[in-house]
Parts: C-alpha cells; sequence; structure tokens
C-alpha cells in the first residue's frame, strides 16, 4: 500500500501531544482526514483507467462516509456511477446515503443511460454486478414514473447473473403493488419463497399493506398468519395496516379484537391505529363506541385534533344526527381547532345527501371566507344534492361556477348530472353531457358509460344502449387484448389469469406479464359486472330473453363471472315470459358456478313457482335456502321436509316459525308467497291453515295474502271465513283495495242469510279510515240501498 504513507502525512500535523485538545478537535481531524481520502480517490477516478486496482488499495481506509463523499463531488457522472458500483460490492462501504445520493442522480440527471453502460462494461469485464446496483435502478425508475422500465430492470438481472437479495425483491413488490399489479406481486413473492431469499418484516409489511389496499383483506389476514408462522413478530405499523384494512371493509368488530391483541403484545397502537378504528366506528354508526374509543385516545396522552372530529361528524351526518354534528363542529372552534378542507367536504357531502343543499352552499362560502378554497369534490358533492331534488337547473349553473374557482369539472361532477339527468328521464340531454366530456378530453369512467346505458334500457333504447356497451367494449378492452394476444393460451377467467401469469414469472418473463395485467388496470372503461346486469335488465324488460341470454354468455367468454344480480335478474326475465325450465338450468348453473344464490333469487323462484301451482316445489326451494345458511340444523330441516311430504303443513308451519324466532331471523315474505301460492292452487283449506298458524304466533299478515284469501274464499262460497279474515284487516287497521271490499260486500248483498253482515262490515269500514262514497261501487250501493228499503230500515246513507 505505497500510497497509504502519503496521504497519512499531511493528516499527522493536526495531531496534539495535548489529549484534550485531540478530543475538543476530533470531529475536524476525521473530515480533514476524508477530504485527504476522497481527493486522492477522486484523482484515481480522473486519471486511471481500468481503476478497479488502483482503488483495491484505499479499501482498508476506506468508510461509507467517504463513499458518499466523492459520488458528491464527482462531476462525471460515469465515473460516479462506476465508483458507486464498485463500492457496493463491499459490505462495509454500503450505506443509505450513497444510496439516496445515486438515486436522485439518475432521476435529477437522467442518468439511466450511463449507469446501463456501466453495467455492461462490467459484465463484459466479468466483474460481478452488486444486487444494490438493481435496487438503486428499480427505485429510480419508480421515482421517475417509470415502472415499466423498473419492472424490466428487475427481469433483467439474470442477465448479469445477479440474483435479487431481499432488498430487491422488497423494491419491486413495493413498485408493483404501486401499479396495482396485485398478481403479478404475488407471483414474484412466490418466486421469492423458491429463491435462498427470506421474506423479512418489511416484505410482509409492503405484501400486507398491498393486499389491504387492493380490497384484498382476506388474503391479507392470510398474509399476516403466514408472517407470525415464520416466527416475524408483527410490529405496530403491519398491526396498523391490517387494521386499517379491516375497517375499509366493514369488519370493525374484527379491527376492534385485533386492536386489543396489539395492546396485550406490547405493540402500542399509534395515533394512525387509534384513528383508524375510530373511522371505522363512525363510518358504521357506532357513535357511542367511538366516543369511548376517543377517551382512550385522550387517556393515552394523545391531543384531539381535527381528524377526529372529522371523524365523529362525519359518522353523525351519516345518521342524519345534523344538530348534534354541528355541536361537534362549534366545540371545535371553541378548541381553537381550525377545519380543513376535508372537514368542509365531509359535512358539504352530508349536509347535500340529507337534502339540506342550502346549509351545503352555507358552508362553500364559509369556506372561502376562511381563506379555503373549495375544490371539485366539493362542488360534486353539492351538484348530486340538487340532482337528487331534481333540480338540474341549478345543478348545471354550479357545474359552470366550478371553472371561475380555477378548479374544472371532472369525471364525476358529469357523470352525477348523467344519472341527475336519466333519473328525471332526460336521456337526450344525458348524451349531450356525455359527448360534452369527450370533446373537453374529459374521460367517461366504467360509472358514467354504467348511467347512461342505465338511463337509456330504462327509456327503452335498448338499441342505442348496446351500442354504447359495444363503444365501451371497443375503446379500451382488456378481455379483448387478452384473447388476441395470448392464442392458444386463452385467458378466460381470473384462476387462468393467475396461472398464466406465474408461469410467466418463473420463465423469467416479468416484464411480459406486467405489460399483459396493464392491459386490465389500465382499461378502466371495460364494462364491469354492474354494466353487464344494466344491460340484461334492460333486455329482460322489453322480454327479450334471447338478446340477455347472449349477453349473459358474451361476459363469461370474456372472463368475467356473473354474481347473484346478474343469475336473479336473468332467472326472474326467463319465469316472466314461462321460459321455466331455462330459469331453473340458470340457477343450476349459478350453484354449479359456486355464486350462493341471494334470497331475492329464492322468492323470485318460490314465486313464480306458486304462480304455476307448483306449491311444494316452493317449499323445497325454502328449505334448500335455509340448508346454505349458518346454524341451521340439519335434522330440525328434516323434519319440516317430512311434515309437507305428508300434508301436515300445519305442523311443518309451526316448526320453521319456532326455527325463525330461535334463531331471531324472521322472514315474513317465504310464508305470504307460501299462503297466496297455496290460494292460487285452489288449496284454501292448506292457506287458511297458515293464516290461523301465523296468527297465533302474532305474526301480522300480509294485505295481499288476505286479498288472496278472501277472493278465494268468496269464490269458493264460503263467506263466513270470508269475513272473519276482512274483520281481520280492519282490526289491524289495513285498507284494502277497492276491488276485493266491493267482491266481498257483492258476495254478502246476494246470500240471503248473509246480506245482514255487510251492513256491520260498512260500519267499521267507515271507523277505520275508509271513504265509502269514493270506495264503494254504483252496483254496491244499489244492493245496499235496496236490501236497506225491503228491511224497512229508515235514513241509511252509505257515504
Amino acid at each position: 500500500m505505497k500510497l497509504l504513507p502519503t496521504i497519512l502525512v499531511p493528516i499527522s500535523k493536526f495531531t496534539s501531544k495535548r489529549p484534550s485538545f485531540q478530543y475538543l478537535h476530533a470531529s475536524l481531524f476525521t473530515s480533514a482526514y476524508e477530504t485527504a481520502i476522497s481527493s486522492k480517490i477522486l484523482t484515481i477516478l480522473e486519471t486511471v483507467n481500468p481503476m478497479e486496482d488502483a482503488l483495491e488499495r484505499y479499501v482498508p481506509v476506506l468508510s461509507p462516509n467517504i463513499v458518499t463523499k466523492v459520488i458528491h463531488e464527482e462531476r462525471n457522472l460515469e465515473l460516479a456511477f462506476r465508483f458507486f458500483v464498485w463500492a457496493t460490492r463491499r459490505k462495509s462501504l454500503y450505506n443509505w446515503d450513497s444510496h439516496n445520493l445515486v438515486i436522485d442522480m439518475l432521476v435529477r440527471d437522467d442518468g439511466f443511460a450511463l449507469f446501463w453502460k456501466t453495467l455492461e462494461e462490467l459484465k463484459n469485464s466479468e466483474v460481478p454486478t452488486p444486487t444494490h446496483s438493481f435496487a438503486v435502478l428499480i427505485q429510480a425508475y419508480s421515482k421517475s414514473g417509470m415502472a415499466e422500465k423498473a419492472v424490466e430492470s428487475f427481469g433483467r438481472m439474470k442477465d448479469f447473473n445477479c440474483r435479487p437479495d431481499v432488498f430487491t425483491y422488497n423494491t419491486i413488490l413495493h413498485v408493483l403493488f404501486q401499479k396495482g399489479v396485485f398478481l403479478l406481486a404475488l407471483a414474484v413473492y412466490n418466486q421469492m419463497l423458491k429463491s435462498d431469499s427470506r421474506p423479512s418484516l418489511a416484505t410482509f409489511s409492503i405484501l400486507i399493506d398491498g393486499l389491504c389496499k387492493t380490497g384484498k383483506t382476506e388474503d391479507a389476514l392470510q398474509m399476516f398468519d403466514e408472517m407470525t408462522h415464520r416466527g416475524i413478530s408483527p410490529n405496530t405499523m403491519i398491526y396498523t395496516i391490517v387494521l386499517s384494512g379491516l375497517c375499509q371493509a366493514n369488519r370493525t368488530d374484527d379491527a376492534h379484537r385485533l386492536f386489543c391483541s396489539m395492546k396485550g403484545s406490547g405493540c402500542g397502537p399509534d395515533l394512525i391505529a387509534y384513528n383508524a378504528l375510530l373511522n371505522g366506528f363512525c363510518k358504521l354508526g357506532r357513535i357511542d363506541e367511538a366516543l369511548v374509543l376517543l377517551q382512550s385516545f385522550r387517556k393515552e396522552g394523545y391531543a384531539v385534533g381535527v381528524n377526529e372530529y372529522s371523524c365523529l361528524i362525519d359518522g353523525l351526518f351519516r345518521l342524519g344526527r345534523y344538530d348534534e354534528g354541528l355541536e361537534w363542529y362549534r366545540k371545535m372552534f371553541k378548541e381553537e381547532i381550525e377545519p380543513d378542507i376535508i372537514l368542509y367536504t365531509i359535512m358539504i357531502r352530508g349536509f347535500s345527501k340529507g337534502g339540506k343543499v342550502d346549509d351545503a352552499l352555507r358552508l362553500l362560502n364559509e369556506m372561502a371566507q376562511r381563506g379555503l378554497v373549495p375544490d371539485t369534490c366539493c362542488y360534486n358533492a353539492v351538484i348530486k344534492g340538487f340532482c337528487d331534488m331534481g333540480l338540474l337547473d341549478k345543478a348545471q349553473s354550479l357545474q359552470l361556477e366550478i371553472s371561475n374557482n380555477n378548479c374544472f369539472p371532472d369525471s364525476c361532477t358529469y357523470t352525477i348530472l348523467i344519472c341527475g339527468m336519466c333519473k328525471s328521464g332526460l336521456v337526450r340531454e344525458a348524451q349531450k353531457i356525455f359527448e360534452e366530456m369527450e370533446i373537453l378530453g374529459c374521460f367517461p369512467s366504467v360509472v358514467t358509460f354504467n348511467a347512461l346505458i342505465d338511463g337509456l334500457c330504462k327509456a327503452g333504447e335498448l338499441k342505442e344502449a348496446h351500442l354504447l356497451f359495444y363503444k365501451m367494449e371497443i375503446g379500451r378492452n382488456p378481455s379483448l387484448f387478452l384473447r388476441l394476444s395470448q392464442g392458444t393460451d386463452r385467458v378466460l377467467d381470473s384462476t387462468s389469469l393467475q396461472s398464466l401469469v406465474e408461469r410467466l414469472c418463473d420463465s423469467g418473463l416479468i416484464l411480459k406479464a406486467y405489460k399483459l395485467l396493464m392491459q386490465l388496470v389500465d382499461s378502466a372503461v371495460a364494462p364491469n359486472i354492474m354494466t353487464y346486469n344494466i344491460l340484461i335488465n334492460g333486455f329482460c324488460k322489453a322480454k327479450n330473453l334471447n338478446g340477455a341470454l347472449k349477453v349473459f354468455k358474451e361476459l363469461q367468454l370474456k372472463g368475467m363471472s356473473p354474481d347473484s344480480i346478474t343469475y336473479g335478474t336473468l332467472i326472474d326475465g326467463l319465469q316472466r315470459v314461462g321460459r321455466e325450465d331455462d330459469a331453473f338450468e340458470v340457477f343450476n348453473q349459478m350453484i354449479k358456478n359456486g355464486c350462493t344464490p341471494s334470497l331475492a333469487v329464492y322468492r323470485s323462484l318460490m314465486s313464480w313457482s306458486c304462480r304455476k301451482g307448483k306449491v311444494s316445489l316452493a317449499f323445497s326451494l325454502w328449505l334448500k335456502y335455509l340448508r346454505s345458511l349458518p346454524g341451521r340444523g340439519y335434522d330440525a330441516i328434516k323434519l319440516v321436509e317430512e311434515y309437507f311430504e305428508k300434508g301436515e303443513i300445519e305442523k311443518a308451519v309451526r316448526n320453521l316459525l319456532e326455527m325463525d324466532f330461535k334463531l331471531k331471523d324472521f322472514d315474513l315474505a317465504p310464508y305470504t308467497i307460501w299462503l297466496i301460492g297455496l290460494c292460487q292452487a285452489g288449496r284454501l283449506d292448506d292457506a287458511l291453515k297458515i293464516f290461523s298458524v301465523l296468527e297465533e304466533y302474532r305474526v301480522n299478515v300480509t294485505p295481499p295474502s288476505c286479498v288472496m284469501l278472501i277472493d278465494g274464499l268468496c269464490k269458493s262460497g264460503n263467506l263466513d271465513m270470508a269475513t272473519d279474515i276482512f274483520l281481520y284487516t280492519l282490526e289491524k287497521s289495513l285498507i284494502l283495495m277497492p276491488r276485493i271490499c266491493n267482491r266481498l260486500l257483492i258476495s254478502l248483498l246476494c246470500s240471503e242469510d248473509k246480506a245482514g253482515y255487510a251492513y256491520g262490515l260498512v260500519s267499521r269500514m267507515k271507523s277505520v279510515g275508509y271513504d265509502l262514497n269514493a270506495l264503494l261501487y254504483h252496483k254496491t250501493k244499489f244492493l245496499l240501498q235496496n236490501h236497506w228499503k225491503r228491511r224497512k230500515v229508515e235514513n241509511f246513507s252509505p257515504g
């Protein structure tokens, strides 16, 4: 090491025999020493090529600080990058200061080409490339907004015989979650597990945070469990991430349990954790629990600020408790806490939703007085309030006002107006606004398309709705891209997509996998399942079931999964046109595809089955639904089924009611459907059995059920029981339609021995609020008057 003594000689001049002087000026010696070393290194960088051998002699006296100093002072980017790569091959010389400095140089000076040139030169010289060089590249590309280049850099590591370490994996995972390609992120994580790199706490933090932000809360919880199984204890930050994710998924009880276990594990909740849970309680309207949490928040020594007040006021406004919300708003001022634009947005949105648009406008003016400029979100809330009230002129004038405050209408603004126009039946005006969006370069979102397609369907403009749907699909259609680009290896559903991404990743084609997924992420205006549901509903209402079935098949071919609404709409539509077999075929397909039928689907099938006289099928459908619910005992349902099969309706209904009340899950709908169905099938005795059991359990029978019973009993001549059912409706203060009232009265008046009942009923009807003059048909009045005269009863007036 020939040069080392010459470097140390000048430094020895600064030493002193007096210890106090030496200690007092230690920083000065260090600074002078680093300056001398960096000066020599800079000389070598400028004059020696290749420089590696010359630099190797200085390794024993170099430190990370000197490395950073040299990189900072080197004016030649290429030489600075070469020195950085040389230094990062040694763990002792690597530090975050030089790492961040090189990132800044790459971004600020657009040094990417020079950095790649440096790596290529090292590769050609068969010099090993350090992993951190690629970590720097990935972060710099990401910082510059070039995520695709970041992914490409990660994919090219194998070309330089460089294996990613934990830090590099974490870096690329962070980039992938930022771009929303979580499928690829999980594939890279699986690749990480197959390599020698073991996931760290930071790895799980990135994964859990990314999954929570993409709404994959259940997957985030599984990742949380996997972390603990690997012996990695979660810190406060990870607890807070999971807690926030649970609250966003409205799983506040689970979040509260995690909050308590967090305290028990020794990880004290921080301000963010408290606010996440507070926000979760408030969003669900659980204000009392929020206030208890706020008290413990204060006890922990945290100061209540504008964020906490915003959560509480938001919760109170959601419940319509505006006066209480305003009390907290005034209390905030007493504590000298200034409202921010977020709080104003919350209050303006709350007032607008509640129809208090004048109060919302007052807050807009108050913002201006406090020096806060309302943003587009504030204006959008008020515009929506006007649209909901049908004040479309005011909504449009407020839209014009936005530009005066240096804001511009966004996609949300136009979507609100289009929804308002369609709701008021002004579909042509909505189409004009849609066209205006395109002219102004404001791209419609999927919600915008859905609103207009729905409006066109409701207006009966199915052809135009279908054309708009195809325009939406052709624009930037991910499914079309997948089908055209993959050849025989087609992606038809989410499972095959995940499989394809994993195969590409394992083959090292990570950039291809990224581009594939970005086609999906960037296609924000591709039709979603709601779009298809709107279109299918439009076809069903127009009784064009072949068109509805065609759209239904198309959405499945394009890799989308129908939801319960899709199936329910199609089943109901098929039943309405008498295609019962097709409806049950769709129902069976729904179950086969793993989509659990909703209560609405079962109700629809039961109602239509009853109309066809298939009451037993309606019973069996309800029992099938009950079996799919948790907490329903198999033996109890089996017993009910046996009672139905034996024709013991009364016992079956009684057992079902006891089961419902025991589980606190009573629903009157199935009993109403059966009762009406039995009446339609002419099984009045069985219908009356259900009626009597419901009355026994003090369950109020619905007016339609009573109407069907009275109508059927009148047809069968059982006027005594028909009168009893009508008296039941009078006791419950139920007002029936004129048709059935007149039907019963005419039947009684035409009967020799029952005519007297009619007078008693008329008197009772008047006492519960029936307007007899408007209600009674001319024939009914004529029969009443004739019968009255025959009995020589004076002073009768039916009105």
